[in-house]
Protein backbone atom coordinates (compact mmCIF):
# COMPACT_ATOMS: atom_id res chain seq x y z
CA UNK A 1 0.00 0.00 0.00
CA UNK A 2 1.13 3.40 -0.98
CA UNK A 3 1.33 6.30 1.47
CA UNK A 4 -1.37 8.71 1.19
CA UNK A 5 -0.11 11.93 -0.51
CA UNK A 6 -1.39 15.84 0.64
CA UNK A 7 -1.12 17.14 -3.23
CA UNK A 8 -2.21 16.18 -6.19
CA UNK A 9 -0.46 13.41 -8.63
CA UNK A 10 -0.33 13.95 -12.38
CA UNK A 11 -1.91 11.06 -14.15
CA UNK A 12 0.00 12.74 -17.75
CA UNK A 13 1.82 15.36 -18.60
CA UNK A 14 2.06 16.59 -22.55
CA UNK A 15 4.39 18.87 -23.95
CA UNK A 16 2.50 21.04 -26.46
CA UNK A 17 3.63 20.10 -30.08
CA UNK A 18 5.06 23.75 -30.24
CA UNK A 19 6.64 23.08 -26.51
CA UNK A 20 5.08 26.58 -25.64
CA UNK A 21 2.01 25.02 -23.42
CA UNK A 22 2.63 22.19 -20.76
CA UNK A 23 -0.93 20.42 -19.83
CA UNK A 24 -0.95 18.00 -17.22
CA UNK A 25 -3.68 15.88 -15.51
CA UNK A 26 -4.40 15.64 -12.23
CA UNK A 27 -5.49 12.58 -10.38
CA UNK A 28 -7.98 15.23 -8.75
CA UNK A 29 -9.39 15.26 -12.21
CA UNK A 30 -7.88 18.73 -12.49
CA UNK A 31 -6.30 19.58 -16.02
CA UNK A 32 -3.93 22.17 -15.91
CA UNK A 33 -2.13 24.25 -18.64
CA UNK A 34 0.68 26.29 -18.24
CA UNK A 35 2.29 28.53 -20.43
CA UNK A 36 6.45 28.44 -20.77
CA UNK A 37 6.81 31.50 -20.31
CA UNK A 38 5.18 31.35 -16.53
CA UNK A 39 6.78 28.43 -15.92
CA UNK A 40 10.04 30.21 -16.96
CA UNK A 41 9.68 33.63 -14.94
CA UNK A 42 8.59 31.31 -12.28
CA UNK A 43 10.70 29.03 -12.34
CA UNK A 44 11.56 27.65 -8.22
CA UNK A 45 15.41 28.15 -9.07
CA UNK A 46 17.63 30.21 -6.95
CA UNK A 47 18.68 32.17 -10.25
CA UNK A 48 14.72 33.66 -10.12
CA UNK A 49 13.12 33.18 -7.16
CA UNK A 50 16.83 33.97 -4.85
CA UNK A 51 17.43 32.94 -1.28
CA UNK A 52 14.72 35.50 0.12
CA UNK A 53 11.61 36.91 -1.30
CA UNK A 54 13.42 40.37 -1.74
CA UNK A 55 15.93 38.42 -3.93
CA UNK A 56 13.42 37.72 -6.55
CA UNK A 57 13.97 38.60 -10.19
CA UNK A 58 12.30 39.42 -13.15
CA UNK A 59 13.16 37.44 -16.26
CA UNK A 60 12.30 39.59 -19.57
CA UNK A 61 11.82 38.85 -23.03
CA UNK A 62 10.45 35.38 -22.38
CA UNK A 63 7.23 35.72 -24.40
CA UNK A 64 8.60 33.22 -26.99
CA UNK A 65 10.80 30.67 -24.59
CA UNK A 66 10.12 26.78 -25.37
CA UNK A 67 10.43 23.80 -23.44
CA UNK A 68 13.58 21.87 -24.51
CA UNK A 69 12.97 18.90 -22.30
CA UNK A 70 11.51 17.66 -19.17
CA UNK A 71 13.12 15.09 -17.40
CA UNK A 72 11.44 13.53 -14.05
CA UNK A 73 12.74 13.85 -10.66
CA UNK A 74 12.42 10.63 -8.19
CA UNK A 75 8.46 10.49 -7.45
CA UNK A 76 8.06 14.09 -6.81
CA UNK A 77 8.89 16.59 -9.67
CA UNK A 78 9.88 17.17 -13.32
CA UNK A 79 12.65 19.21 -14.09
CA UNK A 80 12.30 21.57 -17.22
CA UNK A 81 14.69 22.64 -19.74
CA UNK A 82 13.93 25.82 -21.86
CA UNK A 83 15.42 26.73 -25.47
CA UNK A 84 16.95 29.38 -23.31
CA UNK A 85 19.03 27.47 -21.65
CA UNK A 86 18.03 27.91 -18.25
CA UNK A 87 17.10 24.44 -16.66
CA UNK A 88 17.85 24.25 -12.75
CA UNK A 89 14.61 24.62 -11.43
CA UNK A 90 12.88 21.32 -10.04
CA UNK A 91 8.63 21.66 -10.56
CA UNK A 92 7.09 19.88 -7.57
CA UNK A 93 3.40 18.13 -8.37
CA UNK A 94 2.35 20.11 -5.72
CA UNK A 95 3.97 23.27 -7.36
CA UNK A 96 2.37 22.61 -10.94
CA UNK A 97 -0.73 22.15 -9.32
CA UNK A 98 -0.77 25.48 -7.77
CA UNK A 99 0.50 27.63 -10.50
CA UNK A 100 -2.10 25.79 -12.57
CA UNK A 101 -4.49 26.73 -9.87
CA UNK A 102 -3.05 30.68 -10.15
CA UNK A 103 -2.38 30.91 -13.70
CA UNK A 104 -3.79 34.05 -14.38
CA UNK A 105 -3.05 35.72 -10.99
CA UNK A 106 0.53 34.61 -11.37
CA UNK A 107 0.77 36.16 -14.76
CA UNK A 108 -0.89 39.38 -14.01
CA UNK A 109 1.75 39.94 -10.98
CA UNK A 110 4.79 39.18 -13.88
CA UNK A 111 2.98 41.56 -16.21
CA UNK A 112 2.86 44.34 -13.81
CA UNK A 113 6.24 43.86 -12.19
CA UNK A 114 7.65 43.84 -15.94
CA UNK A 115 5.68 47.48 -16.52
CA UNK A 116 7.48 48.39 -12.91
CA UNK A 117 10.88 47.78 -13.93
CA UNK A 118 10.26 48.80 -17.46
CA UNK A 119 10.62 45.68 -18.95
CA UNK A 120 8.87 43.82 -21.95
CA UNK A 121 7.99 40.19 -22.47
Amino acid sequence: MTAPTSFPLPQEIRLSPTKDMLTISFDTGDLVTLPAELLRVESPSAEVQGHAPDQKKTPAGKGNVRIKDIEPVGNYAVRLAFDDGHNTGLFSWALLFDYGMRKDELMQAYEARLAAEGLHR
